[in-house]
């Protein structure tokens, strides 16, 4: 499975690009970070503009992460990360997902989700994926519920916060089983919205 992951494969799905970030995506991050001020919402993980730098070298350390391109401007417009990678079961975690605003709400997190899904599933094999998100970011646990994973708790107290507060996580997962359905109804979503 690790081996599958290094370096991190290239992803493609309609018109939306998913390659190993690197340093050389630190101009387009710090446009899309910027792209309606992300990194001022408590709930995420966007940094600052000029935290952008230190931001991709604690990725490149610590998750197996990915640039998303939107090929129709070829503009970086967030990242997205697997993290938490168990071999043993094999299991991993999608998360550290950010987009700018004007890619929010579009067809790139469906493709990324599929991208991201389809790799974990049917070439890693894993056993299951999970998500963890803010317990504050409604959102984020509509968009992860959409997908067909379930929620498996909270964990109370969890972790910091940027403003250094202490969040609940919610955690979900998707096992390998339940892939299919869920494939199913990501491909219709992308089909009936394409642009």
């Amino acid at each position: 499975m690790l081996e599958q992951l290094n370096p991190p494969p290239a992803l493609r799905l309609a018109r939306v690009r998913l390659e190993p970030l690197s340093r050389q995506h630190e101009d387009g991050l710090r446009l899309a970070v910027a792209d309606g001020n992300i990194w001022e919402l408590l709930v995420t993980t966007a940094p600052a503009p000029d935290q952008v730098a230190a931001y991709i070298d604690t990725a490149l350390a610590c998750r197996v992460a990915f640039a998303v391109i939107d090929e129709d401007s070829e503009r970086v417009v967030g990242t997205t990360s697997y993290y938490h990678i168990e071999p043993a079961i094999p299991r991993l975690d999608i998360g550290f997902t950010w987009y700018g605003k004007s890619a929010q709400r579009s067809r790139i997190n469906t493709c990324c989700k599929l991208l991201l899904l389809t790799y974990a599933f049917e070439t890693l094999h894993c056993a299951c994926v999970g998500w963890q998100t803010d317990l504050l970011n409604t959102a984020s646990q509509r968009a992860i519920e959409r997908l067909g994973a379930q929620q498996d708790g909270i964990l109370r107290r969890h972790m910091l916060r940027k403003d250094g507060s202490v969040r609940d996580t919610v955690v979900y997962s998707m096992l390998h089983e339940e892939w299919p359905a869920a494939k199913a109804a990501l491909q219709a979503r992308l089909a009936f919205h394409p642009a």
